[in-house]
């Protein structure tokens, strides 16, 4: 007896026969464009049943549908793309004997339909590890399923690899995007929509958008210990420098947390006022600062502070900000850039805590899983 094999006992290179006479499409038999606005129907004939379709475009986006319990008919659970070309691949099944057909169909430019407009963020450039990306939409989008089928369209690529990642709905207009660990150092990443045409809702489709390339340098990464005013420095996994520093005092606490480099100033005017002091306040202050590197939109910065040199590595005396010598802010200013990480931990029991969004970037504060849940496709509906 010969060896065993599983098998049916159809030649292996025996291929299925045509089944064009056995597939009906609802659109594009014709040859004309199809209307965009209507979903495509695949229907059976001749008692043949369809066993699986799969409609794809030149981008490689699918056009997802549902086959009927019975196998008669296929219908797409979303109209089409506009002004897409789109291969049909029918499988079919007829007295125990598979059959296929291909088809090619085009749509029509739609009309009359609004186009939902993408800015990626942030701009072209080099930034640190821990700069999220942003996409800026210019409608609203409330719905979850409308939701899924943006963010579905909405690719990220990283080389090297960063590893699993995942966008996180902000609010209605605003998206951000992160690995579930910081971008690898000197990276290239790539962010582009392919949601040009997709119909999102009833007179709303995907608009043209510009992709975005940026690179990272090297990790950066700075950790103030509160309690123990000091900052230390690491480059790429070396300690560059530990620094004295002083933080906010009572009342004006310093938020823990990660956050993000925003930006850096040489000279900035700050004033008490900005956070809600008083003028003429005993707290109320107006100075010229340098060597200012700004963590949060309220104002949180690192910056030099020689007026309170005596406290530097021993007490927090600060409104919030970060403050160290002349030197030292100088040299941290010349060492940072943006989408570096400045991590704060060992606050005191009053110590506020960074918020994941509305004051700068404060994405890494979310744990994985609540990353993941502020994602669309994460939906069992989805």
């Amino acid at each position: 007896m010969g060896p065993a094999a599983c098998g049916n006992d159809q030649p292996s290179d025996a291929a299925p026969r045509d089944a064009t006479a056995q597939v009906a499409l609802s659109v594009g038999e014709d040859g004309r464009a199809v209307d965009p606005d209507k979903p495509l129907e695949i229907t059976a004939r001749d008692d043949s049943r369809i066993t699986a379709v799969r409609v794809v475009d030149a981008a490689g986006r699918r056009l997802d549908g549902e086959l009927s319990a019975d196998g008669t008919r296929w219908r797409s659970t979303t109209p089409p793309a506009a002004a897409t070309r789109y291969t049909v691949v029918v499988g079919t099944e007829k007295d125990g004997v598979p059959g296929r057909r291909t088809a090619d169909l085009a749509t029509r430019p739609a009309d009359g339909d609004r186009k939902l407009g993408i800015v990626f963020g942030p701009a072209r450039g080099v930034y640190g590890v821990g700069q999220p990306l942003t996409a800026e939409l210019d409608r609203a989008v409330e719905d979850r399923r409308e939701r899924a089928t943006v963010e579905r369209a909405l690719r990220v690529e990283s080389s090297p690899a960063a590893g699993e990642g995942s966008w996180h709905w902000v609010d209605d207009r605003t998206l951000h995007y992160r690995p579930r660990t910081y971008w690898p150092a000197h990276a290239t990443i790539v962010v582009r929509s392919a949601l040009e045409g997709v119909w999102i809702r009833d007179g709303l489709r995907g608009g043209k958008t510009k992709p975005l390339s940026i690179r990272t340098g090297d990790r950066v990464e700075a950790v103030v210990d509160i309690d123990d005013t000091e900052m230390t420095v690491r480059k790429n996994g070396k300690t560059l420098k530990t620094l004295p520093v002083t933080t906010g005092k009572a009342g004006f606490r310093t938020r823990e947390g990660v956050k993000v480099v925003l930006g850096r100033q040489a000279n900035v005017r700050m004033t008490g006022t900005s956070i809600g002091i008083p003028a003429g306040s005993p707290e109320s202050y107006d100075l010229p600062v340098q060597w200012a590197t700004q963590l949060t939109e309220s104002g949180e910065y690192v910056h030099a502070a020689p007026w309170s040199a005596g406290s530097h590595g021993r007490d927090n005396v600060s409104h919030g900000c970060t403050g160290m010598s002349v030197e030292n802010a100088h040299w941290f200013f010349t060492t940072v850039r943006q989408g570096d990480i400045v991590r704060y931990v060992d606050g005191v029991a009053d110590s506020p805590k960074m918020p994941a969004f509305g004051n700068g970037f404060g994405d890494w504060n979310l744990s994985w899983e609540k990353w993941k849940e502020g994602s669309a496709l994460n939906s069992p509906r989805n």
